[in-house]
């Protein structure tokens, strides 16, 4: 198993960012790694929602495993090659009153014999990649919208 962290200070206080992590299904508009994104579920909020999304020719789905409001969004991708057995996004949000610690971790499981572990490897150096790019395509988002009290 291995598991990839990555964390950004955004701007903007905790409610904020969770109103644009929970839109599950918008995060197309803020993920510049992210081509399209829906939902294929009819509940929009909460643990078992799903998100299909397409990145490149790659498509996969994303369920809903943790619902934390303001504090936690967990979701298991599924749809990535077979030599994969799971992998799992954690956003965590850590409320700084002004700002929003946002800490984004992978956890990626190829198995645990030698081979599977170098598989989970080069997996998780292509998922740091694809965290490092949702959270500063978030923190622009974030910078794009204006703050309470401020005209738009």
């Amino acid at each position: 198993m291995a598991e990839i962290v990555e964390e950004l200070t955004v701007e903007r206080p905790v409610s904020v960012v969770w109103l644009v992590l929970a839109d599950f299904g918008a995060i197309s508009r803020w993920a510049p790694n992210v081509d399209h994104s829906c939902l294929t579920t009819q509940a929009t909020a909460g643990v078992g929602v799903v998100r299909r999304i397409q990145t490149g020719r790659n498509t996969v789905l994303e369920t809903v495993t943790e619902w934390e409001p303001e504090h936690r969004l967990a979701y298991k991708i599924t749809g990535l090659p077979s030599v994969i057995r799971s992998v799992t996004n954690t956003w965590r949000l850590d409320d700084l009153v002004t700002t929003t610690a946002v800490t984004l971790t992978s956890t990626i499981d190829a198995g645990p014999r030698p081979p599977q572990q170098v598989v989970a490897r080069v997996a998780g150096r292509a998922l740091a990649k694809a965290s490092r790019e949702m959270l500063t395509g978030l923190d622009r988002h974030m910078q794009d919208q204006p703050l309470r009290g401020e005209m738009p």
